[in-house]
């Protein structure tokens, strides 16, 4: 059964529970807890159509529909059990606090009566329909399409340890690729794709939404030359763990069944923070847009008058996912500035204007890309968006920047405050472990610590 069917079906059957959960609450509080004669009234069908929605958004937010043929029971347990008790203290707030009462004990009632009766309906469906897809991939029946990279013989060992399990973890092979074009030992159990450097084009034709490396976590070099080239945050990527991975913390078991392996590209952002962060992304980029439109006429009347050529530069960068667009800043530089190619800017660059220098110190240059933040080609915080001539050059010598492409690259960054401007490809690449860094720990709290520095920056004009 593929994804979005089960998703489909898993959010039908909570959308279901949560009405039906809902009119019982309702006749249960009218007849037992208020002593009214039950009927059904406006307030009891506006409940049953709008409660179950706030629920659904709710499950959202908290990732629940991500990818629910990755869910297992205890997991069900934990996100039914806390959603139930925070949405119902919501519900409560928001729809039943205000009603007449005569003592204070209906009130706790009606919340634990709620809170019984969603908890009930829900964990019951949702165990039944988790247990029939966790019933499925033990059986091998169902799973996720995986690919293993690696020929040699520590392939065939793992291949086999994860195929002789009594019940399945989950892989469903669908061919390997190999890292050297020698080691093809795994031919006679599963199809050969190609070589690791055709892995990008593999990863597109077959669907792949497992990827195990046939390399343990020592092997540092050869792992981060083939992790950067999966430039899909979807896929799930494991790794042979070793002794120091395991006593450290960093192997997570989720399922019981399954082969010691590490996943190494787990999303550190919960569900609920990335909505949030993009809703944050959005509405402060409305509101400084609309304060500062007498700063941007300001700057492009004063950009115009400094030299001749446009106020505003377009340029084309690379985004999330490795896709392209077009980054808007107020031009810095004299007309012409590349005609002999594509050069970074210096300390004391002759090309860049006098207001320019003094919008690159304050970097009030980049306040039009408030506008690429809208459009979902940027956010607020994240890796600078860099030019795909020097991404390749730095590519070349450290594969993992290639990472940075798996979020949406920012107006400001980690990288950007602790390091400035980069004059040359090995201050790109000092820059790039400050973002790195930021990969391996996003979250609300950092980025609104990374804007609160950079207005500070800008306050006290010391942007390098």
């Amino acid at each position: 059964m593929r994804g979005t069917f089960l998703r489909i079906l898993f959010i039908l059957c909570d959308w279901i529970t949560a009405g039906l959960s809902w009119g019982l609450f309702y006749y249960y509080r009218k007849t037992n807890i208020e002593s009214e004669v039950f009927s059904v009234n406006e307030t009891f069908i506006y409940g049953i159509i709008l409660v179950p929605i706030l629920w659904l958004v709710f499950y959202t937010l908290q990732g629940t529909y991500s990818d629910v043929r990755r869910l297992y029971r205890l997991k069900v347990l934990s996100l039914t059990a806390f959603a139930t008790i925070f949405g119902s203290v919501i519900l409560f707030f928001l729809l039943l606090i205000d009603d007449d009462v005569t003592n204070y004990k209906t009130y706790y009632q009606s919340l634990v009566s709620l809170v019984l009766f969603h908890f009930g309906l829900t964990i019951v469906t949702r165990l039944i329909f988790t247990s029939i897809i966790v019933k499925r991939i033990h059986a091998r029946k169902d799973g996720f399409r995986t690919l293993l990279i690696g020929g040699s013989e520590k392939a065939v060992g793992i291949y086999n340890e994860i195929m002789q399990m009594p019940k399945s973890g989950g892989n469903q092979f669908i061919g390997f690729v190999n890292l050297n074009g020698i080691d093809k030992l795994l031919e006679d159990k599963m199809p050969y794709l190609g070589h690791v450097d055709q892995l990008s084009q593999v990863i597109r034709e077959h669907q792949v939404e497992e990827i195990i490396i046939a390399l343990e976590s020592t092997e540092h070099e050869r792992l981060r030359s083939v992790i950067s080239r999966i430039n899909n945050d979807q896929i799930v990527i494991k790794i042979l763990p070793d002794m120091y991975d395991i006593l450290s913390g960093s192997v997570k078991l989720n399922n019981i069944f399954g082969a010691l392996l590490m996943e190494v590209n787990a999303e550190v952002m919960p569900p609920w923070q990335r909505y949030a962060k993009r809703f944050m992304d959005v509405i402060l980029s409305l509101i400084a847009i609309v304060i500062l439109i007498p700063v941007y006429i300001a700057l492009a009347i004063a950009v115009k008058l400094s030299s001749k050529g446009s106020s505003l530069f377009f340029q084309e960068r690379i985004g999330i996912h490795g896709k392209g667009f077009r980054i808007v800043k107020f031009r810095t530089m004299f007309v012409d500035a590349e005609k002999s190619g594509p050069q970074l800017s210096s300390t004391h660059d002759a090309r860049i204007t006098p207001i320019g220098r003094f919008m690159r110190k304050t970097r009030l240059d980049e306040l039009p890309q408030f506008f690429n933040v809208l459009l979902g080609d940027m956010s607020l915080v994240g890796p600078r968006p860099e030019r795909q001539f020097y991404i390749d050059q730095i590519a070349e010598r450290e594969p993992q920047f290639l990472e940075l492409t798996r979020v949406r690259p920012g107006i400001t960054s980690w990288g950007q405050v602790k390091y400035g401007y980069a004059e040359n490809v090995d201050q790109m690449i000092q820059r790039m472990k400050y973002d790195l860094l930021y990969l391996r720990n996003r979250s609300i709290a950092l980025d609104l610590k990374i804007m609160l520095y950079t207005i500070i920056i800008v306050i006290k004009a010391k942007g390098k």
